[in-house]
């Protein structure tokens, strides 16, 4: 992947509609996430992957998916759907079962032997995000790229209230400064599936910025925002006219 990822986020549309999609917006994704455990009740799965395949779309599966069968003791399955399904790409996560950063890591190095992995730094809880300070969130980040991850996505949800933001909707700024003056942020995919959350880091980190859990409604509106096309970006990302 390069800068300037677009990380789409499938809900669960139904099939055409993710045709439609593909077909009218691919050109602008980057990445597509099958939602938390969404593939496993998709009936035409194989059908949306072709349609990524064709249209040359990397994907992979919902974290949760992972820490699913991981508390079930279950992740021969999980490799196997990984590699029945032709999934690019592995996220794993502890955003929700008592799994340590440290044991994580370890995980992130055992499924990099099988796809690039994407780890996640996070939790979907915001009263535990919350508790997890600036150097909490750049060690965790640097353990997981360390351990083999292609990169590491911070945390948001899908509700852009958990994680790297605050209640409020709004990016925690120590957060954010603490770790992209730490780490490589084109190594980074930030969760971003608000307005307020696209524009914060676009402004903070330009239009290449790496953005994930982009609702499908979403795709045109966030390119918008990277080229200045629309308002809260215009003036940042407009040239000064020549004297």
């Amino acid at each position: 992947m390069n800068t300037g990822v677009t990380m789409v986020i499938d809900p669960g549309l139904p099939t055409g509609a993710f045709t439609d999609l593909i077909a009218s917006h691919g050109d602008h994704i980057g990445l597509l996430k099958f939602g938390w455990g969404t593939a496993l009740v998709t009936k035409d799965l194989h059908r949306k992957i072709a349609v990524l395949c064709e249209a040359g779309i990397g994907f992979y599966f919902g974290g949760t998916l992972f820490e699913h069968h991981l508390v079930r003791d279950r992740l021969d399955d999980y490799l196997a759907f990984v590699e029945s399904t032709g999934a690019t790409h592995i996220e794993v996560s502890n955003g929700t079962i008592p799994l340590s950063q440290h044991d994580k890591a370890s995980y992130v190095e055992r499924m990099a032997r099988y796809r690039p992995v994407l780890a996640e730094v996070g939790y979907k809880d915001a009263g535990r995000s919350a508790c997890l300070g600036p150097g909490d969130w750049v060690g965790a980040i640097l353990e997981d790229l360390a351990a083999g991850a292609d990169f590491v996505i911070t945390e948001a949800r899908e509700s852009g209230r958990s994680g790297l933001a605050r209640p409020d909707g709004h990016v925690r700024e120590d957060v954010l400064h603490a770790v992209i003056s730490s780490v490589d942020h084109r190594r980074l995919l930030f969760e971003a599936p608000t307005k307020d959350l696209q524009v914060e880091l676009i402004q903070a980190l330009g239009p290449s910025v790496n953005l994930g859990n982009i609702a499908t409604t979403d795709v045109l509106g966030v390119e918008t925002l990277r080229r200045g096309l629309r308002a809260d970006t215009l003036i940042q990302l407009t040239p000064a006219p020549v004297a």
